[in-house]
């Protein structure tokens, strides 16, 4: 499995972490910048506009002054006029409405004489405003009235300004009253009022009221006059004057504490400049926030090739342990990747293997049909699952053999983009299964050469039999042929008995004689139709002997017409034999009249089927000890025996030759001892027995 990710070292940390903090801290300082430069400008903005709202304010006020003064001095020479010795009031009417009309700041003139009584008006008054009643009306906010006024002017000789005081119900002023004298006496004084609303609408240029608000203020701050297109913040008759936007000036003259404020408005580069800010604000915000995903989606896929490069590490490693062969090939049959394991099969470096295409180099050159036939099934689709045998060799000429299984190479989408090989090299295999097939072999001959030293004192004491009786029966014949009887026909009759049971007995012994050499020589089986009755005859021949021995009584059951079955005789002998001397030797320890050996053979195969008939099942079946349960599951195994002197390959061997046969081989427990039972499949084409082909051994052991 992979490795859990080791936790990485501080250092390593705060390598990794600077590069990806430097975008934040950069954009951070670029905010910071940004907005420091934008105070700034908003500052310098401010006092630019300050400052100009300063000069402007200032202008005006001179400007405002240069007015009044002007109005001023038109009105002090209309007084000069008064102060003559003879005064055409016609003509001082006329004067005085013509310095109303060409000064729209003065809202009226007035004559009074010593007493304060109005002597003339113009405009004229209204009733409302008849004389006696103007001065007591228009007393200013600071006490300051036009009696005062006048006053102040008798007793200085100079001009003299009264407080503010309503006009009408819409409209402001104030009065300039000036003394008159005539030959050094008082004899009145010429008052002019001037209207605020009137001196800032006239005096006051249009650019300048574009820009700011122009008020007239008293001591408390009331609002005696303004020229504004709007209402502004910081303007007097609104919310509290801000004094970034605003500029005070006292008004002197007229006086009494009135003065002169300038407001700026607001402008529309502010508001676009708000917007501008906000915008960019935002901008970096969503910049911010777009650098925090693409770090986190960086971070992600750095962790992903992290994890990638762990998995690509594990995997190489393990491809790199393998001693399988992993090799890659594209649906062409060209070789897209392979791997160090089959590099050193083959003998051949990656870069000469892989885009190779067929024939590969390490087919052989007398096999590249049957491979490129391979390839082609592969291809296909038709790789067989239990994996394909080829021999391949070696860059260095070395050949081996490769257990090859193959499957399909699906991609990440699922489809199929070529197949994945893995290659054994089975060559150590082969040759071990060699070796044990050649050691199965010589253990086979071993056992049949144990047998024979075991048959052969059997034997030996069989042969004994036919050769005493040979020799007593050429010594009767002798004998009768020197005795002096002269009968010659009755001598001839005896001889030619004698002489044919003589050889019937080598006839025996040559047979006996026949077994043995077959039995013991070492050949390659021999398959031919064979009678399975012969055999058992044989059989229960050769151990005659030993049942003889050990009062064994042999049973057989065999009838002559059965049809033959295709086998070798001499190992279909051997596997009779064997079961026949292990029935025998069970037996030991039953009592003598019990001891008997049945020996049977007769047709199976079925029901009725197709099949019925097309075997032939042979019985084994003694009366011995029995097989214990603990035995029976081990019976059949190799080395394995209840004999002391016996090797453990006797069953075995004759279960690999039954099945050899295509036969099966086993045993049942019986009622008292063991049934050892065997099939074998008919001759498919059995020969006709008139012309049967089959070997006459007793020709050849007569030979």
């Amino acid at each position: 499995m992979p490795k859990p990710p080791r936790k990485p070292s501080f250092a390593a940390r705060t390598g990794r972490a600077v590069p990806h903090a430097m975008p934040v801290v950069a954009m951070a300082l670029v905010v910071v910048l940004l907005g420091a430069f934008l105070w700034l400008l908003q500052r310098n903005e401010r006092e630019e506009e300050a400052l100009a709202l300063i000069k402007d304010a200032l202008w005006v006020e001179q400007n405002l002054h240069f007015q009044l003064a002007s109005d001023e001095d038109k009105l002090e020479r209309l007084a000069e006029s008064l102060g003559r010795t003879e005064v055409d009031l016609r003509q001082f009417a006329a004067m005085a409405r013509l310095v109303v009309n060409t000064n729209p700041a003065i809202e009226r003139v007035l004559w009074l004489d010593a007493q304060g009584r109005t002597l003339l008006a113009e405009p004229p008054l209204s009733g409302k405003e008849g004389p006696g009643k103007e001065g007591q009306e228009t007393a200013g906010t600071d006490g300051m009235t036009r009696d005062d006024a006048v006053r102040i002017a008798r007793s200085s000789g100079l001009r003299a300004y009264g407080g503010p005081y309503r006009i009408d119900a819409t409209d402001r002023g104030f009065d300039a009253a000036f003394p008159l004298f005539r030959d050094g006496t008082y004899v009145g004084a010429l008052v002019g009022v001037f209207s605020f609303e009137a001196m800032l609408t006239h005096h006051v240029p249009w650019w300048f009221a574009q820009r700011y608000q122009l008020e007239v203020i008293d001591a408390t701050g009331v609002a005696l006059g303004s020229k504004s297109r709007m209402m502004v913040p910081g303007s007097m008759a609104g919310s509290a004057p801000d004094p970034a936007r605003s500029h005070v000036i006292p008004f002197d003259p007229p006086g009494h504490g009135l003065a002169l404020v300038a407001t700026a408005y607001p402008t529309d580069s502010n508001v676009t400049r708000t917007v501008l800010v906000a915008a960019i604000f935002a901008l970096t915000g969503s910049a911010l926030w777009s650098l925090w995903s693409l770090r986190r989606h960086i971070a992600g896929r750095l962790r992903a090739e992290e994890a990638l490069r762990e998995e690509h590490a594990f995997r190489k490693a393990m491809e790199d342990s393998l001693t399988v062969g992993m090799r890659a090939r594209d649906l062409d049959g060209r070789i897209t990747y392979v791997n160090p394991a089959f590099c050193r099969m083959v003998g051949l470096t990656e870069e000469e293997l892989v885009g190779r295409g067929p024939p590969m180099p390490y087919w052989l050159p007398e096999e590249i049909d049957r491979a490129e036939a391979a390839l082609q099934d592969v291809l296909a689709g038709r790789a067989p699952e239990s994996g394909l045998e080829m021999r391949f060799q070696r860059a260095n000429g070395e050949r081996f053999e490769a257990l090859i299984y193959e499957a399909p190479l699906i991609d990440a989408n699922g489809r199929q983009t070529g197949w994945m090989g893995s290659v054994l090299d089975i060559t150590e295999r082969k040759h071990a299964e060699e070796l044990a097939r050649q050691q199965q072999e010589r253990l086979q001959q071993t056992s049949r050469l144990i047998t024979m030293g075991e048959m052969a004192s059997t034997l030996a004491h069989e042969l004994n039999q036919p050769l005493s009786a040979i020799a007593s029966y050429c010594t009767g014949c002798l004998n009768r042929l020197r005795s002096d009887r002269c009968d010659t026909q009755e001598v001839v009759a005896e001889v030619s008995g004698a002489l044919e049971k003589l050889a019937a007995q080598a006839k025996r012994a040559g047979l006996v004689v026949r077994r043995i050499h077959d039995f013991v020589r070492k050949r390659d089986p021999k398959v031919a139709p064979c009678s399975l009755a012969e055999v058992l005859e044989d059989c229960v021949g050769l151990a005659g002997s030993d049942a003889a021995r050990l009062g064994v009584r042999v049973e057989l059951d065999a009838p002559a017409d059965l049809p033959l079955v295709t086998g070798d005789r001499i190992l279909l002998q051997q596997v009779v034999l064997n079961l026949m001397r292990n029935g025998i030797e069970a037996m030991a320890r039953t009592p003598r009249a019990d001891r008997r050996l049945t020996v049977t053979v007769r047709q199976t195969g079925g029901d009725g089927g197709e099949e019925a008939g097309r075997l032939l099942l042979t019985e084994i079946r003694d009366h011995g000890c029995g097989i214990a349960p603990e035995v029976a599951d081990r019976l059949f195994s190799p080395f394995f025996t209840t004999k002391r002197e016996g090797m453990g390959m006797g069953l075995n061997i004759c279960r690999s030759i039954v099945e050899h046969h295509r036969g099966r081989l086993w045993f049942e427990t019986a009622a008292a001892g063991t049934r050892f039972l065997f099939t074998l499949p008919v001759h498919a084409q059995t020969p006709d027995r008139t012309t049967d082909t089959i070997p006459d051994h007793s020709a050849e052991a007569a030979e």
